[in-house]
């Protein structure tokens, strides 16, 4: 019994160790080890209370509720384990935070990426219905980031209509919505439309997720489909076992 008590405290000493030597790595506060045994070498976190972070302090977050994080690490998992660990690690994309109710001032997002922190913020309260190709969508701006050179805008602007103009950023616009379109011209959801980097994350998740409405779109849309192998070529540059 005495054994069983030391060996529990060894533990617990064990991950408030990793807890704080990761914090001095990402620098995000009131964080907990949840699993750091992936098969990939991904470290998962979780917030055990509510957090704020920025250079503003514009970004907060929430106590992943227990019962909810155990529930949705294993979609989360499900997702990423797709991913090599070279692939990550060529990425920039090493730490994945989960909480709740995440917002850049005041306005609600599924995930923020910081390369430089090899970090990505996941809100596991997101809408259930988009969940799973949000953690794609958020994974590519981590792929995004850290390979620039892969990702032309101008040559992805060229594929749309001369008249057409994003919004200018991601929140510039009431264009939010993340349902695939019927009818494309291009675009894959509304949301699409804010900046060319939301625009390939949104068709990198869709190619991802293997969504067959994508396919079938792309048979009647020259740009959308133009977008898809430009998506595909760039990414084969990184890791061709991807797709």
């Amino acid at each position: 019994m005495k054994k069983a008590i030391i060996i529990i405290l060894l533990l617990m000493s064990f991950q408030s160790i990793n807890a704080n030597e990761i914090f001095n790595l990402i620098k995000i506060p009131n964080l907990e080890v949840f699993n750091l045994e992936s098969k990939n070498k991904i470290k998962y976190l979780s917030s055990k209370r509510n957090f704020i972070i920025g250079v503003t302090k514009n970004i907060t977050c929430d106590k992943a509720n227990k019962n909810n994080l155990k529930k949705k690490y294993e979609i989360i998992k499900k997702n990423l384990d797709i991913y090599n660990y070279e692939f990550l690690k060529k990425n920039n994309i090493k730490f994945v935070v989960l909480c709740e109710n995440l917002s850049i001032s005041g306005i609600g997002t599924a995930g923020i990426p910081d390369k430089q922190k090899r970090t990505l913020i996941l809100d596991i309260n997101f809408n259930p219905k988009y969940f799973e190709r949000v953690i794609h969508h958020e994974v590519f701006h981590m792929i995004y980031d850290s390979n620039p050179n892969l990702f032309d805008e101008n040559e992805w602007r060229d594929f749309n209509d001369k008249s057409f103009q994003y919004a200018g950023c991601s929140i510039c616009s009431d264009s939010i919505g993340l349902d695939g379109y019927k009818k494309t011209d291009g675009f894959i959801t509304e949301y699409s439309k804010t900046v060319p980097s939301e625009d390939m994350a949104e068709i990198y998740s869709f190619i991802i997720k293997k969504e067959n409405i994508l396919i079938k779109l792309a048979e009647e849309d020259e740009k959308l489909k133009k977008k898809i192998t430009f998506i595909k070529n760039s990414i084969n540059k990184i890791d061709s076992q991807i797709f």
